[in-house]
């Protein structure tokens, strides 16, 4: 009779200074996923409500101040990208020490992802802001383009709150501990809904009233992470910033993930900028007297279409942390079991989230046509969603696969799929459908759909090929 896992690895599950999360995270794989999906699936479902209360707030200014959050977006999209991608890089190595037994390993890993981070940081917010107003110029935000600049400047400025929360938080979930990093992203999705009817009209500040709502509430969410990690100390990562040397192994390590996932990351940034100069391209072909319009359905209609893939989020954190710590510990069949099981939730989460927005997308559109000014938006917005929703489910097998291989070091993997839905499908197919086949928008969003549906095909071929190998790999552990 085969040993008991424990007997043949005794170390494996008894790391120093052992949390609850740990024990989670190294104990069966689907009471791990579910137990870190879950916090992560609250969490994210509140930031869905925040998105869409902010983007309600917004529309009630007009359908140009639509339009400036629509132009800028991409921007801010790529500042979360850059510290999403910092977050899993150095959250994915962790989780493989943890699974390791590596403990001074992950703490160093730590330390190394929160000093590269504030370096990034400080770039970042120096470029956007200097360069908002040309670089906002150049993609043709118009009339618009005052009011899209002060917004870019603005979120510049709070850049540094930005990239600590995603990297603390990512800290937090690579340790097992998905609730306080749930409690620290409610806390600031909260007051972030409470805050933006307060700054937008109370102070009359508009379109920059949202962007110091975003600023303020993240800035005492990032302040609670700090005192968790920092002060309290009472988690399984320590950080030791005295007598600090890079070491070149682990900032190896952490990029080889993280470069990749925002480069992945950045790929829908571009992506998104993009399908704004395709959808303008569409209304000067029609004849459209304000092409920005259209730029405005993409926005809200997108806003929706992210929010909706939120659950998969919060699912695709816990993927990246269970693989890790089960691929750090050879335990290759533990690896398949919980990218499985998490595969099957999404996907369920994902087509009963479809079902919803597909029968009431007139009751969602009515929430950013409120206001006179964008109610002619009404009829697009709604034949954006009923089209988008049909790749909803399909996204799983994409994202939750992009996740496996982030957690399994395989960065670039992730990154070569991402790359073909994005980059390569994409653009080419919104502008097959929409351009040359003359469909007008519809066609836009059909050809997100197909591109979406098709990648997220070949990610899940490709990673069901890649566990397959890791089963045959002689240093793995059977369960």
């Amino acid at each position: 009779m085969k040993k008991r896992l424990s007997e043949k690895q005794p170390n494996i599950f008894k790391p120093n200074k052992e949390t609850n999360g740990v024990q989670t995270l190294l104990g069966d794989p689907k009471k791990a996923i579910i137990k870190l999906a879950i916090p992560m699936i609250v969490a994210m479902s509140v930031t869905t409500i925040y998105n869409l209360t902010d983007a309600v707030w917004v529309s009630g200014i007009g359908a140009d101040a639509l339009a400036a959050v629509g132009f800028v977006f991409p921007f801010f999209f790529m500042a979360l990208a850059i510290a999403n991608g910092l977050g899993i890089g150095g959250g994915a190595a962790i989780s493989r020490r943890i699974g390791a037994n590596d403990k001074k390993g992950a703490d160093n890993v730590a330390t190394h992802t929160m000093i590269i981070m504030l370096a990034i940081t400080i770039l970042f917010t120096i470029l956007l802001f200097i360069f908002a107003y040309d670089i906002l110029s150049l993609i043709g935000a118009g009339k618009t383009l005052a009011m899209a600049t002060l917004y870019a400047r603005i979120m510049a400025i709070g850049t540094v709150v930005i990239f600590f929360s995603f990297i603390a938080n990512a800290i937090l979930r690579s340790e097992g501990d998905a609730k306080r990093a749930m409690h620290a992203m409610v806390l600031g999705a909260g007051l972030n809904i409470a805050l933006d009817p307060l700054f937008i009209y109370t102070f009359g500040l508009g379109v920059a009233g949202a962007a110091w709502a975003t600023i303020l509430s993240m800035s005492i969410s990032s302040l609670l992470l700090f005192y968790w990690l920092f002060l309290k100390k009472n988690t399984y990562i320590s950080f030791h910033f005295r007598g600090f040397h890079f070491n070149k192994s682990i900032i190896k390590d952490i990029f080889k993930v993280g470069f990749p996932a925002t480069i992945m990351q950045l790929s829908m940034s571009i992506t998104m900028l993009i399908m704004n100069i395709i959808i303008i391209k569409v209304g000067i072909i029609n004849g459209v007297e304000n092409p920005q319009d259209g730029v405005a359905v993409f926005t809200v209609g997108w806003r929706v279409a992210t929010m909706a893939t939120m659950p998969l989020l919060g699912i695709a954190t816990a993927v990246v942390s269970v693989t890790g710590a089960a691929y750090g510990a050879h335990a290759y069949k533990k690896l398949n079991i919980s990218y499985m099981h998490a595969l099957k939730i999404g996907i369920i989460i994902e087509a009963v989230i479809a079902l919803f927005i597909f029968s009431f997308a007139p009751l969602i559109t009515i929430l950013f046509t409120l206001a006179e000014t964008s109610a002619y938006l009404a009829t697009d917005i709604i034949i954006f969603l009923k089209t988008v929703v049909i790749f909803f489910p399909g996204i799983a097998f994409g994202m939750l696969s992009s996740s496996m291989f982030q957690g399994t070091g395989k960065g670039m993997n992730a990154l070569i799929v991402t790359i073909f839905r994005t980059i390569i499908l994409t653009p080419p197919l919104a502008w097959l459908f929409s351009i040359t086949l003359d469909m007008g928008l519809p066609g836009a969003w059909w050809g997100l759909v197909t591109a979406n549906l098709t990648g997220s095909a070949v990610a899940f071929i490709w990673a069901k090929i890649y566990i397959k190998n890791l089963q045959t790999l002689p240093n793995r552990i059977e369960q």
